[in-house]
């Protein structure tokens, strides 16, 4: 797998500075074991502050405002987490590697503390779930149907209890 973690921020989460790493790539291996991923992946995530993620949120999607998390997929899937297309699709792997190229995840720091304050559970709980959620979102689900959040919302909880990371 290649994991690449850049921190563009010097927005600092009290307690998780330093374990950044540690703690994403542990979700995204439990959330790649989950949907039984056949491939190593290559992934890139981008740990930003809400002016920077607020600023790819107008240009990507046209929303004004920061948010929590964006997701950029690179594979198009018929069902949620179905590889079997990629087999016949050069563009999925990265021809060097032979990696399937899942995409890019931009979490902010700062919208995850505000988030965990509001919900009253840890940061380290809040990055996990944002991370997880954004890896469901690189493999085909999504939320935009009451049945679809409630999907998404099970399989999260269920990716972060593997881990043991609680409310």
């Amino acid at each position: 797998m290649t994991l690449i973690i850049d921190k563009e921020t010097d927005f600092i989460i009290d307690g998780l500075e330093g374990q950044y790493n540690e703690l994403l790539e542990k979700v995204v291996n439990a959330a790649l074991d989950y949907v039984e991923c056949p491939y190593e992946i290559e992934l890139n995530i981008l740990l930003t502050d809400n002016e920077n993620i607020h600023k790819l949120n107008k240009e990507f999607r046209n929303i004004d405002s920061a948010t929590d998390v964006l997701s950029f997929p690179m594979i198009s899937y018929e069902t949620p987490a179905d590889f079997s297309g990629c087999e016949t699709e050069e563009d999925c792997f990265n021809p060097e590697t032979g990696e399937m190229i899942l995409g890019d995840i931009v979490i902010s720091l700062e919208k995850a503390k505000e988030q965990a304050e509001k919900y009253g559970h840890s940061a380290k709980r809040e990055v996990a779930f944002l991370t997880a959620h954004s890896m469901l979102h690189l493999f085909g689900y999504d939320h935009m149907t009451e049945q679809e959040a409630s999907e998404m919302e099970q399989k999260q909880e269920e990716i972060l209890q593997i881990l043991g990371i609680a409310r």
